[in-house]
């Protein structure tokens, strides 16, 4: 691949990467919005700390992991490169250096969204609003998600956009899930009761997952059954399977069809991870560590994107994960 296409192959990877990773850290904070009404208070919003890896970069500017203070950091703090604002920022950004190749429609939307989060105030993403808030981010980008799709033209770079959106999706599916499963509920006592099946439904919900869930499972929620709905049902847009079979066919994709001689590393590591899932059963994963598996997954993926950088844009990764 040439020097200029390498270089917008990296932008549209990454364009596609922030919005998603914009539009589900919204899910994450929506759902631990809901969690955090119990007893634990800011218990729960230290989990999503501890899921993004976030503990010492929080902890150097706040004392106190509060609601308060957690949802500014992910929502609006300019300090913080994991913010929604900088991630919607970087996405812009990306999309500036892609202007010949977007639609005028496609930078438009971005670019009325990003100046929107740059006016909006504490007040608008305190706790009793945070909803609210997580909603609008979701509906933005659910409408740069339709402009894509609807006026990208289909060349090698809608499949770089396409490899973004899967393997962040793949890795932000994996967080969800470990909210609630490793972190959020208070202990194996409360497994099967109204409070469990209650944050399970909220998980479902926040990933957008409740109604395709209830078309498997018309009656009943169990632990099993929603996080092997989310690992394994590939019907489903949002689960891990599915996006891993995303990642793998436009990997082949662009070596078949483009003929691209790079990324057979990454496409045998996505093989890799797909036999797996094949292989494995929810009893499985369960028996031996559901939050262990998740992290393992989280794993390679970041190998994957790691590869991918090396193979297509002439570098390991310049921005950071999630």
């Amino acid at each position: 691949m040439s020097n200029l296409l390498a270089r917008y192959a990296d932008a549209i990877f990454w364009l596609a990467r922030y919005v998603e990773r914009a539009e589900d850290v919204a899910r994450i904070l929506d759902v631990n919005e809901t969690f955090s009404r119990d007893s634990r208070g800011d218990q729960n919003w230290r989990s999503v700390l501890q899921i993004y890896a976030d503990q010492p970069r929080f902890f150097a500017a706040h004392e106190e992991a509060t609601a308060e203070a957690v949802i500014h950091f992910y929502t609006l703090d300019a300090s913080n490169p994991a913010s929604i604002l900088n991630d919607i920022g970087q996405a812009r950004s990306n999309a500036r250096m892609l202007r010949p190749l977007i639609s005028t429609e496609m930078w438009t939307q971005l670019n009325i969204f990003y100046n929107r989060l740059r006016q909006m105030s504490s007040r608008e993403v305190a706790e009793p609003r945070l909803s609210r808030f997580c909603g609008f981010v979701k509906e933005n980008c659910q409408a740069h998600t339709g402009i894509t799709e609807g006026t990208f033209y289909r060349d090698e770079g809608w499949h770089f956009y396409r490899l973004g959106r899967a393997v962040e999706r793949a890795d932000q599916t994996t967080r969800l899930l470990d909210v609630k499963y490793h972190l959020l509920l208070p202990s194996v006592e409360h497994v099967g009761s109204p409070l469990d099946v209650s944050q399970w439904n909220a998980l479902l919900r926040s990933a957008a997952a409740y109604h395709a869930f209830r078309r498997m499972h018309p009656s009943g929620m169990t632990a099993a059954d929603v996080a092997g709905f989310l690992i394994f049902h590939r019907t489903f847009p949002r689960s891990i399977a599915a996006n891993v079979d995303a990642i793998e066919a436009n990997i082949a994709d662009l070596r078949r069809r483009y003929e691209l001689e790079n990324g057979a590393a990454a496409l045998e590591r996505i093989q890799a991870v797909r036999r797996s899932l094949d292989n494995e059963t929810i009893s499985d994963i369960i028996r031996r560590g559901l939050h262990e598996y998740l992290d393992g997954l989280q794993q390679e993926l970041n190998a994957v994107s790691r590869e991918l950088g090396e193979a297509f844009f002439g570098h390991a990764p310049r921005h950071p994960a999630a």
